[in-house]
């Protein structure tokens, strides 16, 4: 039976949560990325963190033994930076909230990138920060006070790390937004710009993103009408997909990037029942109803899909099955 990847001529990946936590790879990740290579897939790194420049992330993904060019890595700064582009005119000065990667692709392109309030800026431009300054972020504030157009690189909430669950840029966005009342444009996942600028470089006809986040990863692919795959090794889980709205309902779920190379998943409905392998969901008075759940991982991934299904299609109830899938977090 034909694999995933064959129904594609390029693959998009998330990185943190997909690809590596922190400074380790996903256990078979390397592995799995050499045989779509070799199957023909073009893949793309699609990464909404802007505090690192896509030569760096390259550089990591090649320490981990994934053979990246710099080329292969779209960050949401360079998102940002077309949308920016448009916006404002050459040489704007811009008062950046980020790291020395978001300055440096600043001024790559011709802006003028400021770091005080004399030198009045005419926009400010949020991306994550690892060790933020507190006075930067006051800066930003005033500036914004002052007329300042505001533009972050992403709304990322959360970060998956090696340690766990941290916060994101978003979190970060939140302390301004707090202060100025309002929210800033932004051209990371969900939103188009970052995923148009990957097809474009990637010139991808039938793409498929890869993903572990519902709010960004998924959304924005549906966002574009592109198919996704979500996978369990990252920030969200079976309860945030159960939960999804129908734009972050995920066309293919997966262990990980390895579902790639597997057959699809094959869901069978008729009369209120949902199959998937082994598994069988049924819908009655708005309640997913399953009788014994597979032992294995993968058995449990079809019961998974099977429940999910069934209760998007109904609008019904599945946590009592999902709860039973004690293999799938």
């Amino acid at each position: 039976m034909s694999t995933l990847a064959a129904a594609y001529d390029a693959a998009l990946f998330d990185l943190d949560g997909v690809i590596y936590l922190g400074p380790h790879a996903i256990d078979g990740v390397p592995e799995a990325l050499a045989r779509l290579a070799a199957g023909g897939t073009k893949l793309g790194y699609v990464t909404n963190n802007a505090a690192r420049t896509p030569g760096q992330v390259a550089q990591h993904l090649r320490e981990l033994g994934i053979p990246a060019t710099d080329d292969d890595v779209v960050n949401s700064t360079q998102a940002t930076i077309r949308m920016l582009q448009g916006r404002l005119p050459a040489g704007a000065k811009i008062l950046p909230v980020g790291t020395s990667a978001l300055v440096e692709q600043l001024a790559e392109v011709g802006f003028t990138p400021v770091d005080s309030l004399e030198a009045e800026p005419d926009a400010v431009v949020q991306g994550y920060h690892p060790q933020l300054p507190w006075n930067l972020l006051e800066l930003g504030v005033i500036a914004i006070h002052r007329g300042a157009q505001w533009f972050a690189t992403n709304p990322d909430q959360t970060r998956p790390t090696e340690r766990g669950i941290l916060p994101g840029c978003g979190a970060q966005i939140d302390l301004i937004a707090s202060c100025v009342g309002y929210r800033p444009e932004m051209a990371g996942k969900p939103f188009r710009p970052l995923l148009d600028e990957t097809v474009l470089r990637l010139d991808a006809e039938h793409p498929i993103f890869v993903g572990d986040r519902i709010d960004t990863d998924i959304i924005g692919a549906g966002n574009v009408g592109m198919d996704s795959l979500f996978v369990f090794t990252g920030a969200h889980g079976k309860y945030d997909l159960l939960t999804a709205e129908p734009v972050g309902r995920p066309t293919h779920i997966g262990a990980d990037i390895a579902a790639l190379l597997e057959p699809p998943r094959k869901l069978v409905e008729a009369g209120g029942q949902f199959a998937c392998g082994d598994a069988v969901a049924t819908v009655a008075d708005g309640v997913v109803t399953m009788g014994e759940v597979p032992a294995t991982y993968a058995g449990q991934l079809d019961a998974l899909w099977a429940a999910l299904n069934a209760a998007w299609s109904r609008d019904a109830d599945a946590t009592a099955v999902l709860d039973r899938l004690d293999l799938v977090q």
